[in-house]
C-alpha cells in the first residue's frame, strides 16, 4: 500500500479539506464523512452541518435491495466529543446510525481524495472521489468556492441494478428557505434565508447541484417535526419509497435540509456516475478577533466590512455552483495534470507526499482573499478562531508553495506588506491587520521577518522579470534592509555598519537574540546580497557596493567567529547583564537572577536554522552566504545532534509535535561537553515541521540526500491518519503555513534555478539517473525531465522566453528543436543560449 492511502485506524485523523484559495472548506473525513465545515469565514474544527451527507441503495426490479449512508466505519468520540456532548454518545449526525460500510480504502493524493468503500454484502463496488480545482497560475480557477463529487457505483452482479445515489445538504441558517430549480446544465437545490440583508456578516447561501436532468428526484424540504423526524422520514422514503415525496412549506424553517437524487441504471459489470457539489456564498468578512469598528449614520457603531475574493466574482453559490457543473471536465483536466506532474515526478515518496499534502494550508481557512484580491494569511487556526494574524512575516518566510504555484498571491503579499506595515523610517510590522489601512502594529521589528521580506522581494522579481514592478517597490525594500543601521531602529542591529547583527533581536521563535548568531546574521547577509543586485538593477551602483562591503565583513565575521569547528553558534556571553542596558524593558524578561543569565539564548547550543539562509539563497539563487566547507560540517552536526530517533530519552517542556517512538529534529541542542543555558531559547525541545522541512531541503542540496530524506520522511511518519491528520501539520494550530517548506523540496531535489530579467532556468538534479518533475515560474509551468543524453523541458501553461539554459550535466549538445522546429543555438560553459520562446517544447540531445 502507498504511503498515501489508509485505511482501518489509519481512517481515523483524516480531514481532507474541499474548497478554494480563501473561500474555506468543507473536509471529507477518513470514511467518507463531511466534516469540519470552515466555509463561514472561520475555523470550524469538528463542526457538522446536520444530516448533510450522500447515500445509495440498489434497487432490482422495483425492490430495494440494500442501502447504505456512503461512510465506513469510526471509531473515534464514540462516548461524544469533549465539549460537544461528552457522555451521550457519538453524534447521530456521524451517520454511524445508518447502515453504513464496514471499511473504504481512502487515497489521498493533494488535491484530489478517493475513497473506495468495501464490505462484501452490498450489490456493487462504489467510490467517492472529491476534489477542487488547483491549477498553476490560474488563481481564478483555483479560487471555486465549491467542493466538487463523482460518485461511481460498479455492478458487479450477474443482473442489471438500478443504484439510487442521494445527497442530502442542510441549510445552516435559521428563516430557512430551500427551492428546487430545474435548468438545461443540471439539476439545484438552493439554500437560502431571510434573516440577514445581503451586506450583513450572517448573510449566507448554499446550492447543492448535480449535472444530471433526467433521472433525478429532488425534495427541498425534509419533513418537519420534533426530536428527529426529520432523518426518521427521510430515511424511511429514501429506502421504502420509489421517490422522495416533494414537500414545501408557506414559512421560512430553522435550518432546513433538502435533498438531490440521480437514478443510474447500470448493467452488469458496466459503471455508472453522478456528479455533484455543494457551493457557498458567505460574502461578508470582518474582523472578529480583533474588532474594528466604523460610526453609523444612527450614532452607533458597526464592523468594517470586507467582501470575501470569491463573492466578487459570482453573485451567489448557485453562479458558483452552475460553472463547477458547467466546465467540469476542464477544470478536472487541468487539476490532474497539476496532479500527474507531482506524483509522477521522481522524487522519493515522503517527498512527494510531504509537499503535496502541505498544499492543503491553501485550501483551508488559514488563508483569505481579500476583496481586491490580496493575500492574507494566519500563521494557522485554533478550533474556532484563527491563531497569530497577519501573514507573519518570520513564519511565511518559509512558505514556497505560493511563489510557485500562485506567485500573483505572493506578489500581492509583498506589495500589501510594504504598503500598510512600513513606517516612515523602514520598521515592518511583522502582522498585517485587517481591515487594511488600519493602525499598524507598534510592536517591534522582527530581523528574520524584515530580511525575509528583501529576500523574498528578490525572490519574486527573479521568478517574474519585471523590473518595472520592482522598480515600484524598490524605494521602501530599501528602507527596510537600511532600517538594520538607522539611528531611529531603537533595537541597534548593525549600528555601526559593520556588517554584524547586534544589540535586541527579534526572531521566529517569539522572544530575542542579544548577540550575533549565524541564524540572523545569515538572514541579514542574504538580504544584503539581495539588495546589491536589485540595486544595481536599478542603476544605482553605489548603493550596490555599500550593500556588498557590508555582505564582505559580515560574512568575514560569520565564517570566522561564529564556527566552532563543528557548527555556528551565538557570539554573546549569557553573563554579562550589560547587554541588556540599551533596552531598559529588557532586563525585566530576560535577565535570570538566580543563575546570572541572560534567558532566551542559543549560546553554544547547535540550533537547527544556524544556515537557514542558505536554504533561502540555494532556492533564489543568491549564492554563497556560508562557507561550503564549514556549512556541510554543521549540517553533519545537526543531523548527528539534533535528529532524534525517537523521543523515548527525550524531555521537552514546549508542545508535543513527537512523541514516543516518533523521530523528529528538535529546535536546538547542547551536546555533551555544551554548556546549556540554565534556560535556554523557546521550543528548543520541540520539533516543528517547518524547520525541519527547511533543514531536509538544505542537506539534499548539499549532498546529504540520505539524511534529508530520512527527516522528510520522520515528520510523515507522524501523520498517518491513526496517530494525527495527513492533511494538517500543526505547530500553532491547525493547518499551518510553516509547513509548506515542503514544497521547497521540488526545486531542491531538481536542482532547479531561475533567473526571468534574463531569462535564464538552470536544472542540475541531485538524484542520479532518469529524473523527472514539474517546474513552475510565473510565466508558465511544465515538465522537466532528463534521460541518458537527452533533456526535455515541456510546457503545460503559459510560454517561456529562454535565453540561457544551464545544464551540468551535459557534456555537448548536437540538437535542440523547439517546438518541433530547430534553432539557432551555442553551448558554452554547460550552458545552452538560445533565444526562443517555448509554447510546447523543447528537446535538447547530446
Amino acid at each position: 500500500m502507498k504511503r498515501t492511502q489508509y485505511t482501518k485506524e489509519s481512517l481515523r485523523e483524516i480531514s481532507f479539506p474541499l474548497g478554494g484559495i480563501g473561500t474555506g472548506c468543507i473536509g471529507l473525513a477518513g470514511n467518507g464523512a463531511l466534516t469540519d465545515w470552515e466555509i463561514f469565514n472561520r475555523p470550524n474544527k469538528g463542526g457538522d452541518n446536520g444530516f448533510s451527507h450522500f447515500a445509495i441503495k440498489a434497487v432490482e426490479n422495483g425492490k430495494t435491495r440494500d442501502a447504505r449512508v456512503l461512510v465506513a466505519d469510526t471509531d473515534k468520540n464514540l462516548s461524544g466529543a469533549y465539549g460537544h456532548g461528552f457522555g451521550t454518545g457519538l453524534s447521530s449526525t456521524s451517520m454511524q446510525g445508518f447502515p453504513h460500510f464496514r471499511d473504504c480504502v481512502f487515497t489521498g493524493e493533494f488535491p484530489f481524495a478517493k475513497a473506495e468503500f468495501i464490505d462484501g454484502t452490498f450489490p456493487g463496488r462504489v467510490t467517492l472521489t472529491a476534489w477542487n480545482p488547483l491549477i498553476p497560475l490560474n488563481v481564478r480557477d483555483s479560487g471555486i468556492p465549491a467542493a466538487f463529487f463523482e460518485i461511481s457505483a460498479e455492478n458487479t452482479g450477474a443482473d442489471t441494478l438500478e443504484y439510487c445515489i442521494a445527497a442530502s445538504l442542510r441549510n445552516p441558517c435559521e428563516a430557512s428557505v430551500n427551492t428546487i430549480l430545474k435548468k438545461n446544465n443540471g439539476t439545484f437545490l438552493t439554500l437560502r434565508q431571510t434573516k440577514h440583508a445581503a451586506d450583513d456578516p450572517g448573510y449566507t447561501d448554499m446550492t447543492l447541484g448535480t449535472d444530471a436532468v433526467d433521472g433525478v428526484c429532488s425534495q427541498a424540504y425534509w419533513y418537519r417535526g420534533g426530536w428527529n423526524d426529520c432523518l426518521e422520514r427521510f430515511w424511511r422514503s429514501f429506502t421504502e419509497e420509489d421517490t422522495l415525496p416533494e414537500r414545501a412549506y408557506d414559512s421560512p424553517g430553522n435550518r432546513d435540509t433538502g435533498s438531490l437524487a440521480v437514478r443510474l441504471t447500470v448493467p452488469s459489470g458496466g459503471t455508472g456516475k453522478a456528479r455533484f457539489v455543494i457551493a457557498w456564498n458567505v460574502p461578508n468578512n470582518y474582523n472578529y478577533w480583533s474588532p474594528y469598528k466604523e460610526k453609523t449614520e444612527e450614532g452607533g457603531e458597526r464592523d468594517v466590512t470586507w467582501k470575501n475574493r470569491y463573492a466578487t466574482i459570482y453573485p451567489d453559490s448557485l453562479s458558483a455552483a452552475e460553472e463547477s457543473l458547467s466546465r467540469w471536465d476542464e477544470l478536472l483536466k487541468g487539476t490532474k495534470r497539476f496532479h500527474d506532474a507531482i506524483f509522477n515526478s521522481s522524487l522519493p515518496e515522503a517527498a512527494t507526499e510531504a509537499l503535496a499534502s502541505a498544499l492543503s494550508v491553501l485550501k483551508s481557512p488559514t488563508v483569505l482573499l481579500l476583496e481586491d484580491g490580496s493575500f492574507y494569511g494566519w500563521e494557522g487556526v485554533n478550533e474556532k478562531t484563527g491563531s497569530c494574524e497577519g501573514t507573519c512575516t518570520h513564519v511565511w518566510n518559509y512558505a514556497y508553495a505560493l511563489c510557485f504555484l500562485f506567485p500573483e498571491h505572493e506578489r500581492s503579499i509583498r506589495e500589501t506588506d510594504f504598503k500598510y506595515d512600513q513606517d516612515e523610517y523602514g520598521r515592518m510590522a511583522f502582522r498585517m491587520r485587517l481591515p487594511l489601512g488600519r493602525e499598524r502594529s507598534g510592536f517591534r521589528a522582527c530581523v528574520d521577518g524584515q530580511m525575509g521580506g528583501v529576500i523574498k522581494t528578490y525572490r519574486e522579481w527573479k521568478l517574474r522579470g519585471d523590473d518595472g514592478w520592482l522598480r515600484e517597490l524598490w524605494p521602501r525594500v530599501k528602507k527596510s534592509l537600511e532600517y538594520a543601521w538607522s539611528e531611529h531602529n531603537p533595537d541597534c542591529w548593525d549600528r555601526n555598519r559593520d556588517g554584524v547583527l547586534e544589540g535586541r533581536q527579534h526572531h521566529t521563535l517569539d522572544m530575542e537574540l542579544f548577540g550575533p548568531s549565524s541564524w540572523l546574521q545569515g538572514f541579514y547577509l542574504a538580504a544584503l546580497k539581495c539588495g546589491a543586485a536589485m540595486a544595481r538593477r536599478m542603476g544605482e551602483p553605489e548603493t550596490a557596493a555599500g550593500y556588498e562591503a557590508l555582505f564582505e565583513k559580515g560574512k568575514r565575521f560569520c565564517d570566522e567567529k561564529l564556527f566552532n569547528g563543528s557548527w555556528y553558534c551565538q557570539d554573546t556571553d549569557l553573563n554579562d547583564r550589560t547587554l541588556l542596558a540599551p533596552f531598559p524593558d529588557a532586563d525585566g524578561t530576560y535577565w535570570n537572577e538566580e543563575s546570572g543569565e541572560i534567558k532566551y539564548q542559543i549560546g553554544q547550543g547547535c540550533e537547527i536554522d544556524q544556515c537557514l539562509a542558505q536554504w533561502h539563497a540555494d532556492l533564489c539563487g543568491i549564492g554563497e552566504i556560508f562557507d561550503e566547507k564549514q556549512l556541510r560540517t554543521a549540517l553533519k552536526s545537526i543531523y548527528k545532534h539534533n535528529f532524534l530517533p525517537d523521543m523515548r530519552g527525550h524531555y521537552n517542556t514546549f508542545r508535543l509535535f513527537a512523541v514516543n517512538d516518533e523521530a523528529g529534529a528538535i529546535i536546538c541542542s547542547f551536546p555533551d561537553g555544551v554548556k546549556k543555558p540554565a534556560i535556554p531559547i523557546p521550543y528548543a525541545q520541540e520539533s516543528m515541521h517547518g524547520f525541519e522541512y527547511a533543514l531536509a531541503g538544505l542537506m539534499i542540496a548539499h549532498g546529504m540526500t540520505d539524511e534529508g530524506t530520512s527527516i522528510v520522511t520522520a515528520v510523515r511518519d507522524r501523520y498517518r491518519g491513526y496517530n494525527r491528520n495527513p492533511f494538517n501539520e500543526i505547530e500553532c494550530g491547525s493547518n499551518y503555513a510553516r509547513s509548506m517548506a515542503s514544497f521547497a523540496l521540488l526545486p531542491l531535489f531538481s536542482g532547479f534555478s531561475f533567473n526571468m530579467p534574463d531569462n535564464e532556468l538552470g536544472f542540475a538534479p541531485v538524484l542520479p539517473g532518469v529524473f523527472r518533475a514539474p517546474w513552475f515560474l510565473d510565466c508558465a509551468w511544465g515538465e522537466f525531465e532528463r534521460t541518458d543524453g537527452s533533456t526535455s523541458l515541456s510546457v503545460i501553461s503559459g510560454s517561456l522566453p529562454l535565453k540561457k539554459l544551464h545544464l551540468p550535466y551535459h557534456k555537448s549538445v548536437r540538437s535542440v528543436p523547439v517546438d518541433g522546429e530547430e534553432i539557432q543555438f551555442a553551448f558554452k560553459n554547460v550552458s545552452l543560449l538560445l533565444d526562443a520562446v517555448i509554447s510546447d517544447r523543447i528537446y535538447i540531445t547530446e
